[in-house]
């Protein structure tokens, strides 16, 4: 079965589909077979990882079931995407009967679970149906936060989204941990922005990441060159921070899984 790992967080400007767009790179670059989904209406992972305009089919189409999943499926160089775009502000999927709205993911996903390793799922910056569909379906959540105050302020309202997916639709769901972007070592701001971080990670059970991701320009040059960022400028300080992130979450995945098989 495929290990399916959502990035998320309502507020927008986190770093949401930079890291998205790392994790489906990185965990190719590792030998893995990866599927990138965007649920989010911009539609920037798929432009992040060198896909050339969305030209056709969407993620929409195969959630609205009028083409099959695998219809949509575009193949890059080191990952397959399934793309999107404005469309997907409107999915209709509020007029599904309950139960059916928040696992429409789920179900189109279903007949691909065992053909990719990894499948990373980039979501809107919001809590809506797009959101729920992809907790639905999740072994693990990221949620990436720049070091600001206001980054802050919604956790506790994501964590009540979290809290009531894994009540009633995904007991499974697990929060891997917190990803702080954009970080500067050494400021006042960014270690009591850690801090409090810490804190609120304890509350929904799960950690802050070792590794913090510093700003750099390579992390914005990469997707203007159609390159992911490993292959635009390994070299670059931040790129080499995301290479150790996904050393990290490989890492800690693997170890979930092996404890899990255990278990069951």
């Amino acid at each position: 079965m495929s290990i399916i790992i959502t990035v998320s967080n309502q507020k927008g400007g986190v770093g949401k589909t930079t890291t998205s767009a790392a994790i489906c790179a990185g965990f190719a670059d590792r030998g893995a077979k990866v599927l990138g989904i965007d649920l989010d209406p911009q539609g920037n992972l798929g432009f992040c990882m060198g896909l050339e305009g969305v030209n056709g089919s969407t993620i929409l189409d195969a959630l609205q079931g009028k083409l099959k999943l695998q219809q949509v499926v575009r193949r890059l160089g080191k990952v397959d995407i399934l793309p999107s775009d404005i469309s997907l502000s409107a999915t209709g999927l509020e007029k599904l009967e309950p139960g059916k709205r928040e696992t429409a993911l789920k179900e189109a996903l279903s007949p691909m679970m065992d053909y990719y390793d990894y499948i990373v799922i980039d979501t809107p910056p919001a809590l809506n149906l797009l959101t729920i569909n992809a907790y639905v379906v999740s072994d693990f959540l990221i949620i990436p936060m720049t070091t600001d105050i206001l980054s802050l302020v919604g956790l506790s309202q994501l964590r009540e989204t979290i809290d009531s997916v894994k009540r009633s639709l995904n007991s499974n769901l697990k929060v891997l941990g917190i990803l702080l972007n954009k970080f500067e070592k050494g400021t006042a701001l960014s270690r009591d922005v850690e801090e409090m971080t810490e804190d609120l990670a304890k509350q929904i059970s799960t950690k802050v990441f070792k590794t913090k991701i510093r700003q750099g320009v390579a992390i914005a040059e990469a997707p203007a060159h159609g390159e992911d960022i490993f292959t635009y400028n390994k070299y670059s300080p931040a790129v080499k921070d995301y290479s150790r992130f996904v050393e990290e979450i490989a890492e800690e995945i693997e170890e979930n899984v092996r404890i899990s098989e255990v278990v069951g």
